[in-house]
This record gives C-alpha cells, structure tokens and sequence, in this order.
C-alpha cells in the first residue's frame, strides 16, 4: 500500500489532473465556473472536453457516458463512443465541449410523477462541474444533472444544488453581519454506510431476497446478536480480503473511504468516509454502494443494502454527518473561543434547531420508504420522533440561555451572547447519544434516520433548505437592527428563538416508550410509516418554502411525492406477491410433504405393533396439520388484501391500505410459516434459514 497517494483519485478527472492538461486560462476559465457558477464559454467546454478525452483514452477508455441520478434513487448511464466517421471510411476520436456539457438520453421510462406525459421521450443531461468526472468500469462517467424537454427537474442532483446555493446565500447575509467577508458557504457531508454480507450460493435460493432485498420468511437462528461479540469483533479473512478491495476500488475514484469494521448484527459491517462538500458526497455515496455490490461479486458473496433485510436483528442505516463552512474552510458550527465567534456559533446552532422544529415534518419524510418503516424506533434505530440532542454541557449553556439564569460548569456565569465568552466547548464534550434521530457530535449534526439504501440526495436538499429558512428569518429581522446595537439584537434573537423551539431538544433514551409519551405531550410528530408522513410533502408551508427558495416549483414538489407513494405501493405489492409465491410453491408443497412422511411413519410402526409408541410423531403431525390449515387461510386472506387494493384509487389512500390491511395480512402469513420451519425437518425445508445466511461466511 506504499503507492496510495499514487493510487487515490488516479480515475478521477480532478484538480491536478487538470491543472497539469489545461492551458491555464483555460483552468482559470473553468475554475471561475466551479466556484462562482459563471457560464461556461463553449471554446473553453471544447478544451476541456479535448483533455478528458485525451486522459481517458490514454487509461484505456473508449466510451463515455452522462452519470446521472434519475429519481429511481439509482444511478443512471447511457454509452456513447467518442468514434467520429472520416471521409475515408476510417474513425477518429472525437469528443466536443458540446457533448461534455449537454446530453440526450431517452427519459421516457423514468418516473416523473406527472410532469411529463410517456410518450415524451426527449430528456436532457447538463454537466455538473462542481463533482469530477471519472472512470468507472472502462467508461467516461461525467456527472450531470438531468431535465425534461420543458426543463421540469426529473434528477435528484439539481434540486441538491439549488438547495446548496439557497444555504449559501443566506448564510452569507448572516455572516456579513458578523463582520465576516465570505464568498459562499458550503454544506459538507459524511456518510457512514451500513451493509450486510451474505455468502451468494445461499442468496440464489432465497426469492425473496433475489425480488425484495429482504427476508419475507425465516424464524429466528439460535444465536443472533445478542452476545454482542460480532460488534467490532476480529474481520474475517473473507470479508477482510473485500473490504481490502472495496477501499482500493473506492480510493481509485477518489472516495475519502476511511474506516471499515463489524457491525452489532451478525453479517453486518459499516463503511465510513470522511466528509466533503454535500454535493460530491452524495456522487460518492451512490458510488459506494454500486461498488460494495460489485466488488462482493468478485469474492462469491452479496452484499444487502435494505434496511432490514433479517426479522430480529439490527437493520442498516446510514449516518449523514452534516455541517456548514465557508468558501475559507471555517466551520460555522465550531464554538470558537471569543465573544464575537461564540455569537456567530450560537446563532448557526439555532437555525438549526429552529429549522429542525418548524419543518420536523419534512425531515421524517425524507427518510420514509417502506424499507426503512421495518427499521425505525425497533430499538436498533431512532424511532419515527425528529428530535435534536446537544449534550449535557451545551445543552445547559441553551438553558441558562433561555432562562437567564448563570451557567453553573466550570465558572459559574451569566451568559450574554456577544459580550461574554462562551465556556469552552471541546469537539468531545459530551457522549454520543446513538439513539437520537439529529445529534450534535462537537462541529457537526448527525442525522442518523437515513435508511441503508436510500440516497442521502434528499435528505441534505431538505437540511440545507430549511436551515437556508431560518437562517433567511435571522437575517431579515438582524439587517434592521441598528448597528449600535446588534450585539443585544443577536442576544435576544437567539433567547427568543431558543425559548420557542426548546420542545425539540432531548438529551434521553430516545427508545424508551417514556420518549414516546413526552413527545406526544410536547407536540411533536410521530409519523411511524411512509404513508403517514409522506402526505406532509404536500403542505403549503412546506410548498411555500420550496418555492421561496428555487430549490421545487409546486409541480415538482407534488411530482416527488406522487413517485415516493408510488414506490411505496409497488414495493410492498412486489413484497406481498413475493411472499404468496414461494408459500404456494415451496412452503405449502413442503410442509405437505413432511406431514405425508410423519403420517406415512405413524401407519408404518401400528403395522409392525400397535404397542410402538408414536406419540411423537402424532403430537407434530398435529401440530404441522393445523398450522398447514392456518397457512392456506393466511394465504388466503392476503389474496383477497391484495385484490382489495383496486378499491382505492388515489394513491395516499392506496399506500394506507398498503401499510395497515396488506402488510398485517403479511405479518401473519410469516408468523405461521415460521412457526412451521421451526417443526419442520431442515431437509424438507425449501430455502436457507437464518443461521445458513447470518452464519454463511467464515
């Protein structure tokens, strides 16, 4: 590994790579594109796209491809060749500034959630700049953001960077306050990902993880989690040998990939980077997963990504590490040491919780699918309540703040914000709260309700919109303060505001069923499925703020919400068609099977005497007879749910009936087979069981 620093980014059309092949006004040109979104000249695009061609050709590429982000939650990519026809029937290779900036994919089958009719194929790609261009698996990839033939956003990355710009611009109106000459402000992210291993010859017998990524079946193995000894445990050489290969593969690509290890459950492990701007974080994340499947290939094995991919064990989320800094690499969340960055601090920090308490809604639902409603609050994740943690200390300054009463830490004292100098604030104050749903980590928020496979595109453009609100509010009400007097109008901002939005902060056991209850008396939301939390999407406050800032029109607000009901609706239809298919093929022809050879053993010993004792085998046919009665009904029952669907038409009533009368038919189909895999004899039993799959890799 003496040759990493060689081996990092050397696929990534990056910094270095284009200083050293652009003509410097060329670099200058592109760089003022970069930071200050100035247009990008088509001669200086033609140069450009010439020394990427160059590079890539040169690293063995032939094609490139418009990397972009559809709202599938996937990537996407069409291949062209950059061959160009000569006169003489021969080729040359070709790639033009128009090409680099513009594409043309068909967009046809892509969800736009009504924003476009089906047969209105034409859709447009528009190179990203602030996100390098790299290859992956021999191909060009140039991120890009992705519209539709009337400019309606069907992409995940556009409304990011908008969201991104909106943060900036009024974060900078804040800090010109303070005194603070900034360009731009930049929201950054760190997205620790968790991810189960399982061997692939025990994947390929289970339909239900080949169609839904998740178990439908399987009673509990002997062992579990419980013993916490898989948590930070010695890696197995097969799993280590993957993580090896994942790091190089990701480190190739430029990804800050840093710290690997075993998760709680069995099978499971985590992968974190360090951050970098939310933007190109989000572009590294999609590519994280892409490669932790592929490089699990390599080694026979699969590697999940649902949140809850086994019943009884801990589910996998993804923690979003996110924070704000300057164009000048100031982090604005970092407490300082004076009166004047202390102020500026505490304000930041209130925005946020500010913006955390008016649009809870917004958060929850960014998180909202049905994978991650199996995951959240089963005392493996923070439960279905937003939420902010600040830790003991801080949390006392925020008192004392509000009460105006002195803070009793290290030097008992009378905060006022602007004049007196906060206590010190070490990055580690405090212990982490790992069931807190938005925690403060010491320079940083951690948003730790993110599900698995989801991508954190959302979920950031939602952060960096409603801070963007409050921090617009501050800014409105503090640029008429008179200058005299800002320090006072600061104080009683931030007292004022804190006062108001105290009900969101929580420093306790966010599991506990006490939580639920205060939270309840608090007034906070408790939206524990999809479907009871995606309609907020839909509200004119949250429409309002959307619009107020560029990042959604109305139709694109109502075009997201309609694709998320949608999905939601077909994957738990995939799911509950899943489950009737292998209980009529496998499970039902199975457990007959074995009552046929019980009954079959029973005939067989009162034959030789009546004086054999087959009580054994009588007490489980019994048992398997009446359960295998059970099974047919549930089956039954589900049919008939599934058929009911057709009742409700408009899709938020659709995905209620979805997450109350089919999923419960569901849970009790799965509640009498495993039952009966539990009596039934491994040899007769039609797939893997949980101990084959948790325990497969050694």
């Amino acid at each position: 590994m003496s040759n990493l620093p060689e081996m990092f980014g050397s696929l990534v059309f990056n910094d270095v790579v284009m200083k050293e092949r652009l003509p410097k006004a060329t670099y200058k040109a592109l760089q003022k594109t970069i930071k200050n979104g100035e247009p990008l000249d088509l001669e200086v695009a033609d140069v450009v796209a010439n020394a990427m061609k160059d590079w890539a050709i040169e690293k063995g590429v032939t094609h490139y491809t418009h990397w972009f982000q559809p709202m599938t939650g996937v990537t996407a990519e069409k291949h062209d060749s950059f061959i160009s026809p000569t006169s003489n029937g021969q080729v040359i290779m070709e790639f033009s500034g128009k090409e680099l900036i513009k594409g043309e994919p068909d967009a046809s089958s892509f969800p736009s959630g009504g924003l476009r009719a089906t047969f209105e194929a034409r859709g447009y790609t528009a190179w990203d700049p602030t996100s390098y261009a790299f290859i992956k698996d021999g191909i060009l990839c140039i991120p890009t953001a992705f519209c539709s033939y009337g400019g309606e956003v069907l992409d995940k990355k556009t409304p990011l960077l908008r969201s991104m710009k909106a943060l900036s611009d009024q974060a900078v109106r804040v800090l010109k306050l303070f005194g603070v000459e900034a360009k731009s402000v930049l929201s950054t992210v760190g997205a620790e990902q968790e991810y189960f291993l399982i061997d692939e010859d025990v994947y390929k017998k289970r339909r239900d993880l080949l169609f839904t990524g998740r178990t439908l079946f399987g009673a509990r193995a002997p062992k579990g989690q419980e013993l916490e000894d898989h948590y930070f445990g010695s890696i197995k050489p097969r799993v280590s040998a993957y993580m090896n290969e994942l790091d190089k593969e990701l480190w190739k690509l430029g990804v800050l990939a840093k710290t690997k290890h075993n998760e709680v459950a069995p099978a499971q492990h985590e992968l974190a980077p360090i951050y970098t701007s939310t933007n190109v974080a989000t572009d590294h994340n999609q590519l994280t997963m892409e490669m932790m499947k592929k490089v699990a290939a390599h080694h026979h094995m699969v590697c999940l990504l649902h949140e809850k991919p086994f019943a009884g064990v801990n589910g996998s989320g993804k923690h979003n590490n996110w924070s704000i800094s300057t164009d000048s690499g100031a982090n604005l969340l970092d407490p300082g040491n004076t009166p004047s960055q202390n102020a500026q601090f505490m304000l930041f920090l209130t925005a946020v919780i500010k913006a955390v308490d008016d649009y809870q809604d917004l958060l929850r639902l960014t998180v909202a699918s049905a994978g991650n409603d199996h995951r959240l609050g089963a005392n493996e994740a923070p439960p279905a309540i937003v939420s902010v943690f600040l830790g003991d200390e801080l949390g006392g300054i925020v008192d004392s703040i509000i009460s105006g009463k002195p803070y009793k830490g290290a030097k008992e004292s009378l905060i006022q914000i602007g004049v007196d100098t906060l206590p010190d604030i070490p990055k580690d104050t405090t212990d982490r709260n790992r069931t807190s749903p938005f925690a403060f980590t010491g320079n940083k928020f951690e948003f730790r309700m993110l599900g698995s496979s989801s991508s954190i595109s959302c979920p950031n453009i939602f952060l960096n919109t409603i801070v963007a609100e409050s921090l617009r509010q501050f800014a409105d009400e503090l640029e008429k303060a008179p200058k005299d007097n800002f320090n006072s109008a600061v104080s009683n901002l931030i007292r004022r505001t804190l006062t108001e939005h105290q009900r969101i902060l929580f420093n306790g056991n966010n599991y506990s069923s006490e939580w639920v209850e205060e939270a309840q008396r608090r007034g906070l939301l408790n939206l524990k499925t999809s479907a009871e939390a995606l309609p907020y999407y839909i509200e004119e406050k949250n429409i309002q703020l959307f619009a107020r800032h560029k990042v959604f029109t109305k139709k694109e607000v109502f075009s997201r919400y309609e694709i998320l009901l949608d999905n939601y609706c077909k994957v738990i239809n995939i799911e509950a068609l899943t489950m009737l298919d292998m209980t009529k093929k496998d499970i039902l022809p199975a457990v007959i099977a074995y009552s046929k050879d019980l009954s079959d053993t029973i005939l067989s010993k009162k034959q030789v005497s009546l004086d054999l004792p087959s009580d054994a085998e009588e007490t489980l046919l019994r048992k398997i007879s009446s359960l295998t009665s059970s099974l047919y009904h549930k089956v039954e029952a589900l049919d008939a749910a599934l058929l009911g669907v057709k009742e409700y038409p408009k899709e938020d009533e659709c995905a209620k009936y979805y997450s109350t009368t089919v999923l419960n038919a569901m849970n009790e189909l799965r509640a009498v087979a495993d039952e009966l895999e539990v009596l039934t004899a491994k040899s007769y039993w039609p797939f893997p069981s949980y101990g084959d799959m948790l325990f497969s890799i050694q």
